[in-house]
């Protein structure tokens, strides 16, 4: 089997994808330990304000504005800190800073909104959002690593929140990164998708799972599809990737190609695994299949992985 699905990409796809929209200049190999202390210093420096997994937002002309001055941060409570440069922009530093004050004791001009919704209803710019995904996935490693992992004492946050320096051993510790194979298993005619117990209402995608220490990217995708579905798989091709700051992790989407179609699915890991025929799944995504199924919103890399093999077919049809 041979078609156009499994050549290089004529572009970047991880460039569309929701997240991938930051521009920000990280320096992370420049800093010194005051780098906070200076950009915020900056009066051209703006804070995004984040607490128990939503964004700070404030109302400004019938939208969201996601930016906070240094002097409005009080009002909230923010350490600053505990602040992380997440680098610089065009405009000036721009830093991630955890609030202090519960959602519920929010003024009525500032919204707490969990960081899925800000991303699936489109409520900021790309920019942000993907300043957003940066922001979250820092400031939730500092959260769950303030002891050292070697000694056990209480470790500090240097480099501007790029590291966590341990006084008591000595040990440095930098930010990590949580790998996450997302796999489309795809013939020229139908594709494999998994419906998990936790998600919307009528909801199929893709197949997902970490991947192991000593593993390729190659392999997890293979041992995931089979693990989950059955399914061997053949060739497996790199589609696009995206950061995920649920906390903090990546995901790399890629497809495969099934050597058996017999689904034995893990119903321990999924609530449902079958075969979607092209038509189908084009009315899945355009939110008009007559069962109501539906795909994972515009900004998921699974919609990117199955809008892509959707729109081959046009690309399959020239290869025959």
């Amino acid at each position: 089997m041979s078609f156009r699905l499994f050549d290089a990409p004529l572009r970047e796809p991880s460039q569309f994808v929701g997240f991938a929209g930051n521009r920000i200049d990280r320096q992370s190999e420049n800093r010194a330990d005051d780098v906070v202390e200076k950009a915020l210093a900056d009066p051209k420096a703006r804070l995004m304000l984040m607490h128990g997994g939503r964004l700070y937002l404030k109302l400004a002309d019938g939208g969201f504005d996601p930016w906070f001055k240094a002097a409005e941060s009080s009002a909230f409570e923010a350490p600053l800190d505990r602040g992380v440069l997440l680098g610089f922009s065009n405009s000036g530093p721009v830093l991630a800073v955890p609030a202090g004050v519960e959602p519920e004791k929010l003024p009525e001009t500032v919204k707490a909104i969990d960081y899925r919704s800000v991303y699936m209803q489109g409520l900021i710019d790309e920019e942000a959002a993907g300043a957003m995904a940066q922001g979250a996935a820092l400031l939730a490693w500092h959260a769950s690593h303030a002891f050292c992992s070697k000694c056990g004492n209480p470790s500090e946050m240097r480099a501007g929140g790029y590291r966590r320096h341990c006084p008591a051993c000595g040990t440095d510790h930098f930010p990590r990164t949580d790998p996450v194979a997302i796999m489309l298993t795809v013939t020229r005619d139908k594709c494999l998708l998994g419906r998990g117990r936790h998600f919307a209402p009528g909801m199929y995608s893709a197949l997902a799972g970490f991947i192991e220490p000593g593993e390729t990217i190659e392999a997890a995708v293979r041992r995931e599809t089979l693990e989950e579905a059955g399914i061997r798989l053949g060739r497996v091709v790199y589609h696009a990737s995206q950061p995920w700051p649920f906390p903090y992790s990546l995901m790399i989407g890629c497809f495969g190609e099934p050597l058996n179609e017999d689904i034995q699915a893990d119903l321990n890991e999924l609530e449902d695994c079958r075969w979607f025929e092209r038509d189908e799944v084009r009315s899945m995504l355009d939110r008009q299949h007559a069962g109501g199924l539906i795909t994972p919103p515009r900004g998921a890399i699974a919609h990117h992985l199955i809008r892509a093999w959707v729109d081959s077919e046009q690309e399959q049809g020239a290869d025959r």
